[in-house]
């Protein structure tokens, strides 16, 4: 057998044997937790504290936001879902209001629904502006606390925190600082408040966050998130050196 024909099936097989992988890793990288996991002592309430810091403006893209400062705000929580302000499904921030310094929307829980697990019962989605949480009945509802998850809309002008925060994923144990502030832009006349409590629900009800710092405290599976990265890019090599071995290996008759 030709070396292209011997090629031509080894890339084959490479691709669907790793395709298959990505796609059960996939299934497992967002998978959350068990409350074990986590260090709960560090997963208390957020901290809301009064600020004297002043109104002040910056640019991000050539586009220059006016932030009011409310409460400074400190956050640890476990992320369940989230939202990026640039994602192909989000027609809003980018391109409707010119808002490029909220990059991502996290949303998160804390306290006793991580402690009591009602967490990996439910779903949970975002939107380009809202968190979503559904349960599958009514016991589960029950235990779960609306006022101890929040989504926070997240707004940051440096490199170093951004690289921090796009790096986050759901299960991840994350500890943010800012301030809770009102910003707009003032060029086409967005503007976006904050909630200012947690006892608050539906339009309005999300904390907006003009971020000072962002860690990643704890990272969730790692394992099957490393194990997915690899199976991906590994079926797309293995895809294009099958394509190109197709197009070479001679043609077999029958």
């Amino acid at each position: 057998m030709p070396l292209s024909s011997t090629l031509e099936s080894l890339f084959k097989w490479l691709f669907l044997i790793s395709l298959f992988i990505a796609g059960v890793a996939y299934f497992y990288k967002d998978k959350l937790p068990e409350p074990g996991y986590y260090d709960l002592g560090n997963l208390e309430a957020p901290k809301q504290t009064p600020t004297f810091q002043p109104v002040f403006t910056t640019e991000v893209n050539k586009q220059e936001y006016t932030i009011n400062p409310k409460f400074a705000y400190e956050l640890d929580g476990v992320i369940v879902s989230y939202n990026n302000s640039g994602g192909f499904g989000d027609i809003w921030h980018h391109k409707r209001w010119k808002d490029f310094i909220n990059l991502r929307d996290l949303c998160v829980i804390w306290a006793g629904n991580v402690e009591s697990g009602v967490y990996r019962s439910m779903t949970f989605s975002n939107d380009s502006w809202t968190c979503w949480a559904s349960w599958p009945d009514a016991a589960t509802g029950a235990l779960f606390k609306m006022n101890a998850l929040s989504n926070n809309h997240l707004l940051t002008d440096n490199d170093s925190i951004k690289t921090a925060l796009m790096a986050a994923e759901p299960g991840d144990h994350i500890r943010l600082k800012g301030i809770l502030a009102e910003y707009s832009n003032k060029a086409n006349g967005f503007n976006r408040g904050t909630s200012i409590t947690r006892e608050d629900t539906g339009n309005g009800a999300c904390e907006t966050i003009y971020l000072d710092g962002f860690e990643i405290v704890k990272k969730a599976n790692r394992k099957s998130r490393r194990l997915y990265a690899a199976a991906k890019w590994l079926s797309a090599i293995a895809g294009i050196g099958f394509a190109i071995m197709f197009v070479v290996a001679p043609v077999r008759n029958n």
